[in-house]
């Protein structure tokens, strides 16, 4: 039984940033100090973690998606 989370459009943004500078997700996070669940809450949409959401969209230059 798949039990993976869908994708948001805000966290298909985060994945292709990520791949753009050739970094991947533990990275990211261990670099700047964010949580992994709550990266993983962003991509997938299963929590708001409305605290980290404008961080990632800053770091990873993310238009139109830091306030949502």
């Amino acid at each position: 039984m798949n039990r993976k989370q869908p994708v948001t459009p805000f966290g298909w943004a985060i994945k292709q940033r990520l791949a753009e500078l050739q970094m991947d997700q533990k990275t990211f996070c261990t670099r700047y100090g964010i949580p992994p669940s709550r990266l993983s809450n962003l991509i997938n949409g299963t929590r708001k973690a409305t605290r980290y959401r404008k961080q990632v969209a800053d770091l990873l230059d993310i238009q139109n998606y830091s306030n949502h």
